[in-house]
């Protein structure tokens, strides 16, 4: 392991236990245990850090997801373990998910790396699932970008609201409609 990455991986767990919030690059640097300077010396700034930290989340989360063509339970049960754990992700790392995926769309120099990772890393593996799931190859792209962009939405509905229990009952509606566009014959879905 790089010094970078022993650094990113213990900012991972220090923002895990601690959160973001506001805190400066040295008062982070300080619960990691090193300088700023260094922080600085690989990353380049706070929000280069807080931008490397993103990434790795969603890095995680995407393994993650490949996870559910290795797992022996049924697509849908998985389905639902998955979409756990990135509300728990969500719910340590969501309020910096959306901020510097905001910084992205801004065309902030740390974020850069941000604008490809956030949607484009998504769509194959999604798209797989989509296919492997018996959706046609026509509709599978289309699904897997709403898919993404729907997930994301509610995870933005839950960090504003904190309503759990409504953005679960909206993420059920969604994999019941998957699961009829699923199940409809393939020459009904085409005309």
């Amino acid at each position: 392991m790089t010094p970078k990455e022993k650094w990113l991986a213990q900012a991972i767990e220090y923002f895990a236990a601690h959160g973001v919030g506001d805190a400066s690059l040295r008062s982070i640097a300080t619960g990691l245990g090193t300088s700023h300077r260094m922080l600085i010396h690989h990353f380049g700034s706070r929000e280069g850090l807080l931008s490397e930290v993103v990434r790795a989340v969603e890095a995680q989360q995407r393994a993650a997801l490949a996870d559910l063509a290795v797992d022996d339970l049924p697509l849908r049960e998985s389905w639902q373990r998955f979409w756990d754990k990135v509300v728990d992700a969500t719910l340590i790392y969501g309020h910096l998910f959306f901020e510097l995926s905001a910084h992205a769309m801004q065309n902030r120099p740390y974020a850069q790396g941000l604008r490809n990772d956030l949607i484009a890393v998504w769509l194959p593996p999604l798209t797989e699932i989509c296919l492997r799931s018996g959706m046609g190859r026509k509709e599978a792209p289309a699904f897997a970008r709403l898919s993404l962009a729907a997930t994301r939405g509610l995870l933005f509905d839950l960090l504003l609201t904190g309503d759990r229990k409504g953005v679960d009952e909206a993420h059920l509606l969604l994999d019941r409609l998957f699961q009829e566009l699923v199940e409809q014959p393939a020459d009904s879905r085409n005309s």
